[in-house]
C-alpha cells in the first residue's frame, strides 16, 4: 500500500514536474533572449547561455524608444477603464440572472456573442467608430473592449453570486433592506474574492488582446502593447533580442497584478466548486 502511494506521488510529481517545465522554459528563454548579445541570437548550434549579459535594449526601450511607453500607457488605460465599465454593468446584471429571475435566454444570448469571431465584428465596428470619430482612440478602444467583455464578466459573476447563501438576502429583505443595499452591502462584501477573480481575468483578457486593436488602431496614441510587439517583430531584419525585451517587460504587469490578488483569484476560481 505504502509503495503504491509513493508511485502515485511520483507519478503526480513528475506531471506537475512537467507543467512547470513547459510553463516556465518559454518565459525564461525569453528573458535569456532579452540580455543576449545579438551575436549570440544567430550562432549556430544555438548559444543557450548568453556569453555576456546586454542590457542596452531595455535602456533603448525605456529611454529612448517613445513607442513602447505610449503603448504601455495605452494598454493599461484602454485594459483598466474597459475592466472597470464591463464589471460595473456585470455585477447588477449578474445579480438580476441569479437572484431576480431575469430571462436566462438573455444571459445565453450574451454568451451567444462572446463565441462568435472577432472578425465578423470587425466591419460594423471599424465604420460605427469611424462614423462618430473615435477610430485610432483610446475611448474607442474603452468601448469595443467593454463590450467584448461583458459577456465574459457577467458569466463569471453569476457564478460567484449563484455560490452565495440566499439566507442572508432574505433576513435582509424582511428588514426592509432594497436591491442596491443588498447589492452593495451584502453580495458586494462576500462575493469579493470571486469578483476580483473575475476582474483580474477580464483586465487580463483586455490586456492580451490583439486583434481590435490592430484594426482599430494605427497610431501611438492609440495602440496597445500586443500591437506595438508586432511592429517591433515586423520588418525585413527581426531584432530577436528587441522583441524578447518588449515581451518580458509587457509581462510584468500581469505577474505583479497576479502574486498580489493569487489568493483573491484563487478563492474566487473556487467559490463556485461548493454553493453556500
Amino acid at each position: 500500500m505504502t509503495s503504491r502511494r509513493a508511485l502515485r506521488f511520483a507519478i503526480l510529481y513528475f506531471f506537475a514536474f512537467l507543467l512547470f517545465l513547459f510553463t516556465v522554459a518559454p518565459v525564461a528563454w525569453l528573458v535569456i533572449m532579452s540580455v543576449s548579445p545579438a551575436s549570440d541570437l544567430v550562432t549556430v548550434p544555438l548559444r543557450w547561455w548568453p556569453s555576456s549579459l546586454d542590457l542596452t535594449r531595455y535602456a533603448s526601450v525605456l529611454l529612448e524608444d517613445g513607442l513602447f511607453l505610449a503603448a504601455l500607457r495605452n494598454s493599461v488605460i484602454a485594459a483598466g477603464l474597459g475592466t472597470l465599465l464591463a464589471m460595473a454593468v456585470a455585477i447588477p446584471a449578474a445579480y438580476a440572472f441569479a437572484r431576480r429571475r431575469a430571462p436566462i435566454a438573455i444571459l445565453f444570448l450574451i454568451l451567444g456573442t462572446f463565441m462568435i469571431p472577432p472578425i465578423v465584428y470587425v466591419l460594423p465596428l471599424y465604420e460605427t467608430l469611424g462614423g462618430v470619430g473615435l477610430l485610432d482612440t483610446r475611448t474607442g478602444l474603452v468601448i469595443v473592449y467593454t463590450a467584448f467583455l461583458l459577456p465574459y464578466a457577467v458569466w463569471l459573476a453569476k457564478s460567484a453570486i449563484d455560490a452565495l447563501p440566499v439566507a442572508t438576502e432574505e433576513a435582509a429583505m424582511l428588514d426592509g433592506a432594497g436591491t442596491l443595499t443588498i447589492l452593495v452591502r451584502i453580495i458586494l462584501p462576500t462575493a469579493r474574492p470571486a469578483l476580483m477573480a473575475t476582474a483580474l481575468l477580464s483586465f487580463l483578457t483586455a490586456w492580451d488582446e490583439f486583434f481590435y486593436a490592430l484594426i482599430l488602431t494605427g497610431s501611438t496614441k492609440a495602440k496597445t502593447l500586443p500591437v506595438a510587439i508586432a511592429d517591433f517583430a515586423s520588418g525585413r531584419v527581426t531584432d530577436y533580442g528587441m522583441v524578447s525585451t518588449v515581451g518580458v517587460l509587457a509581462a510584468i504587469l500581469p505577474i505583479v497584478l497576479a502574486l498580489l490578488f493569487q489568493r483573491s483569484l484563487i478563492a474566487g476560481l473556487s467559490a463556485g466548486s461548493v454553493k453556500g
